[in-house]
């Protein structure tokens, strides 16, 4: 009740900001984690073919985040988000109809350039609109995202007992939808005109050293994010010998942000600095991996003979999963807090853009790292991806203690002689 009071105390326009990534999220989720098995088993393409789909749709999103901040800068977040759904409802439409490689190489790049559009420019609205309360919003963005990352998945395997085109359709039209509700409800900003060009732009905040180095430390938490889809499903299954085991970690984390996000984020904000803030959720993030590189030298191979043995071999899986969710509870709202004020307004949408094509890069990268420490380490050690996860958390958590003390990380709150580390 108390999160639900925090939102009406905001403006209309972040209350469907809020609404709006709720939706993303769930037309997202309902429609892409089941995209490649449609492609292969449905249209009966090669795997190779799939795999060029996919990419083109990762690529086009990750490659012009830039370009999406900037367009938001320059001509303002409103259009620039509209912009986005509304691509994004004709993208997943032609994944419902398209059955040519050419129309679904273009639903790829549509659905793509969306995310690239509306991903930057919705958080330099909201930074906007939030004023000296970005932490706190931030905060209640995390919520609304992670509850779309739950349900969207459960929706579209309910979809899915019908066939895949239902659930491209509804993901469609929650997109459009989206759209229209914010042509209807998001005021119209003046932008002030700049009197640089975009390359200027985009050159100064390559070289903002600052900002660079804040990001560069922050790499930990990119490609930890990402191991909820990656290492902790691995181990859940190897634990329990059940692929459905996956979705347990999904309820447990969403839980966790419902429950305990707003939470965390106002009592920090109030007692510890930023940098302080954001160094001890990555080292927490990655200490939880811990515990599953513990269990998985410790739990035989043989499968589990009853359902509650199974759920106690999952446990560690779920301690760790509930320690990352709240390491990233406890960072990225100041994270997303701090970007904006590098730049200004008037650029926040370019921080944002180079920030998420940093972040995309750099979770490809420790995806791949991770996945060939997997390979290197079956079946003789079974604990080194968790132990190279907890070395990245301690290490990123490291360097943003270094940025934090040699440049300073946005404001700082006096902190209690009492508080500990």
């Amino acid at each position: 009740m108390k999160t639900w009071r925090l939102i009406r105390t905001y403006p209309l326009a972040v209350q469907v900001l809020l609404v709006n990534q709720l939706g993303v999220n769930t037309g997202f989720y309902l429609l892409i984690p089941y995209l490649a098995g449609y492609l292969g088993h449905d249209l009966g393409m090669s795997a190779a073919v799939v795999g060029v789909i996919l990419g083109v749709r990762n690529l086009s999103q990750q490659g012009l985040f830039l370009v999406g901040g900037s367009a938001a800068d320059r001509l303002g977040a409103r259009g620039v988000i509209i912009a986005g759904c509304a691509l994004r409802a004709v993208g997943f439409g032609l994944f419902a109809f398209g059955t040519s490689v050419p129309v679904l190489l273009g639903a790829s790049v549509l659905s793509g350039l969306a995310g690239a559009l509306f991903n930057p420019a919705v958080r330099a609205y909201l930074a906007t609109e939030a004023g000296d309360r970005r932490a706190e919003v931030f905060s209640l963005f995390n919520v609304f995202a992670n509850s779309g990352m739950l349900l969207g998945p459960l929706l579209g395997s309910a979809l899915l007992l019908v066939n895949f085109r239902l659930s491209a359709v509804i993901a469609a039209v929650i997109f459009a939808l989206l759209t229209v509700a914010q042509v209807l409800v998001l005021p119209v900003r003046r932008v002030e005109r700049s009197g640089t060009s975009v390359l200027t732009d985009w050159r100064g905040v390559l070289t903002d050293r600052r900002f660079l180095a804040f990001t560069g430390a922050l790499t930990g938490m990119f490609a930890l994010q990402n191991q909820l889809y990656l290492v902790l499903p691995m181990h859940a299954e190897q634990f329990t010998g059940s692929p459905a085991a996956v979705s347990v970690i999904f309820l447990v984390s969403t839980a966790a942000s419902l429950l305990l996000q707003v939470r965390i984020t106002a009592r920090f904000s109030e007692r510890w600095s930023r940098g302080r803030s954001i160094a001890t959720g990555l080292a927490l993030m990655g200490g939880s991996f811990a515990v599953t590189a513990v269990a998985a030298s410790l739990l035989p191979g043989a499968a589990p003979a009853s359902p509650g043995e199974a759920l106690l071999r999952l446990t560690p899986v779920l301690v760790t999963a509930f320690g990352l969710s709240v390491g990233v509870m406890l960072a990225q709202p100041f994270v997303y807090e701090l970007i904006p004020s590098f730049g200004g307004t008037a650029l926040s949408g370019t921080y944002f853009g180079v920030f998420y094509l940093a972040s995309g890069l750099t979770a490809a990268a420790g995806n791949a790292l991770i996945g060939w420490a997997t390979d290197l380490a079956a079946p003789r050690l079974p604990w080194l991806p968790s132990a190279l996860c907890v070395l990245i958390g301690l290490a990123s958590a490291l360097a943003v203690l270094a940025v934090h003390r040699r440049t300073g990380i946005g404001p700082r709150t006096e902190e209690p002689a009492c508080a500990t580390s």
